[in-house]
């Protein structure tokens, strides 16, 4: 599974990675986490307000930080 998270690297960017990362651990899901910040590459997803999560190539969410349930929700 392909984790990213697409963000200039902001605080709430950070925040996102740390809560895709431990909800994939703790599901034990084999994931690779790649953090996307460059607004060019951003702006292929069609994402406006960063952060975003990306699972497989879709956006699941973005503006938001949601909490470790809600991205489990998103992984599965």
């Amino acid at each position: 599974m392909k984790i990213q998270i697409l963000g200039t690297g902001c605080a709430k960017c950070q925040k996102l990675a740390d809560t895709a990362k431990q909800a994939a651990e703790e599901m034990k899901l084999s994931f690779e986490l790649e953090k996307v910040t460059r607004l060019d590459e951003i702006m292929k997803f069609g994402v406006m307000i960063t952060p975003a999560l990306v699972v497989d190539g879709a956006v699941k969410i973005s503006g938001k930080v949601p909490s470790v349930e809600e991205v489990k929700k998103f992984l599965k």
